[in-house]
């Protein structure tokens, strides 16, 4: 995989906010994205040197729409702690 497929877009929440200041950044990846795959691929796009990550798998929600129901897409979040440098989103 592409470094462009690894990181699908940043997660851009209350939480994650909070989490900028300690140097963590939260992006959503692909489902089968290893660790490994997901720091080569924040290394090589945004040019920062990263010290660890974090990945957990988020369950797909039951969500309803008048009678009918479905679930929404799961997904795979990873939470990228970096040594060096930062990243601007804004």
């Amino acid at each position: 995989m592409e470094a462009r497929d690894v990181i699908k877009r940043p997660v851009i929440t209350e939480r994650s906010a909070d989490l900028m200041s300690e140097n963590k950044y939260t992006f959503d990846v692909d489902v089968r994205a290893t660790k490994t795959q997901v720091k080569r691929a924040v290394e090589e796009i945004f040019d920062v040197k990263v010290e660890k990550v974090n990945i957990m798998n988020v369950k797909p929600k039951k969500k309803r729409m008048g009678r009918y129901q479905g679930y929404t897409n799961r997904r795979r979040k990873a939470i990228v702690k970096l040594s060096e440098g930062s990243i601007e989103f804004f």
